[in-house]
């Protein structure tokens, strides 16, 4: 794995802290109905990312997740403005406007959704790989879930035939604790996600998901393990959200204070601890990445408020009814 140096941490340190800023715009802006539908955010779970970004080589890695899909794509290298056009359904957005919240992609920076199916994305990322291995790219295919996607039988058939062909997939499992407003411990009769990796004589295991270094290390070594050739590996992410499963929760399952209580191992604190302790940067210096990260959000804002909305007739661009499809050539 590539060393962690001070520049890995004040990265880190800038980088979870735009994507926190930039989901407390989105929330803010939901309040206004200027962002609509669904709006699921990270916010908490930012570790479990930059951990994998560490560990991922960008120019090949693909990734694929649930409709918590936000910041992913930022960090791939995807323009921030642009996600948020998308969010607000302006035309200069990710898919024209077309996409929305729950179904950011980006071809061109290996980020594949942004899916609205709990657990669709678990048999894309591993034919995905399956892709990559036929034609003998390198590349691995991050695939991440919730803690309730894993409860679905799609996860099973993929596991079966991802050990089977030895595809190189890691499976990631995001654990924070509850599917929506229901807890693990009332999903099933264990706690261990990590344990379903077994059946399948796959290996896997826990990871501290508030941990960047953490969960760099263990992407590191399944990455590895998959560019080998000796298949795929399912991980659980042990984390948390701050805010509800998406923002028409109210979140009666838990208390203010446990939310509180996992704020004091907040990714974000652990890295501006590591930083300051290290003497890699003084509070006047991270003072000045904020501003920095304040001013990018202001930007995302002011560009999705000004953009146009799509032309109609995108609509009928995108959607359309013809005898001979699928033998008409897609204007989009």
């Amino acid at each position: 794995m590539q060393k962690i140096t001070k520049e890995t941490y004040l990265k880190w340190y800038e980088d979870m802290l735009f994507w926190r800023k930039f989901e407390d715009k989105l929330a803010a802006v939901y309040i206004q109905q200027k962002v609509r539908g669904f709006l699921h955010l990270y916010n908490g779970q930012e570790a479990v990312l930059a951990g994998a970004l560490h560990a991922m080589d960008l120019s090949k890695d693909k990734m694929i997740t649930a409709y918590r899909n936000h910041v992913q794509p930022i960090g791939m290298g995807v323009d921030p403005k642009r996600v948020m056009a998308e969010l607000y359904g302006k035309g200069t957005g990710t898919s024209q406007g077309l996409g929305g919240s729950m179904h950011i992609f980006s071809k061109e920076k290996g980020f594949y959704g942004g899916h609205g199916i709990v657990g669709g994305q678990i048999p894309l990322g591993a034919g995905m790989a399956f892709g990559d291995k036929y034609h003998e790219t390198g590349a691995v295919t991050l695939c991440y879930m919730g803690d309730g996607a894993v409860r679905q039988g799609s996860l099973h058939e993929t596991f079966n035939m991802a050990m089977n062909w030895k595809l190189p997939v890691v499976f990631i499992c995001e654990n924070n604790g509850y599917a929506m407003g229901t807890s693990v411990e009332r999903t099933a009769n264990h706690t261990d996600i990590w344990k379903l990796g077994l059946g399948y004589e796959m290996p896997c295991g826990p990871v501290d998901g508030m941990n960047p270094v953490k969960v760099a290390e263990a992407m590191h070594e399944a990455m590895e393990r998959a560019r080998r050739g000796d298949g795929p590996t399912f991980l659980e992410m042990k984390t948390y959200r701050y805010r509800g499963h998406s923002m028409s929760d109210a979140q009666h399952y838990r208390t203010k204070e446990e939310v509180e209580e996992y704020k004091k191992i907040d990714p974000i604190t652990q890295v501006k601890d590591v930083i300051l302790e290290k003497k890699y940067a003084t509070e006047d210096d991270l003072a000045v990445i904020d501003k920095r990260v304040k001013d990018m959000v202001k930007e995302c804002e002011k560009f999705a408020e000004e953009s146009p909305w799509p032309e109609k007739n995108v609509m009928y661009d995108a959607v359309y009814e013809q005898e001979d499809y699928p033998f008409l050539q897609h204007k989009l």
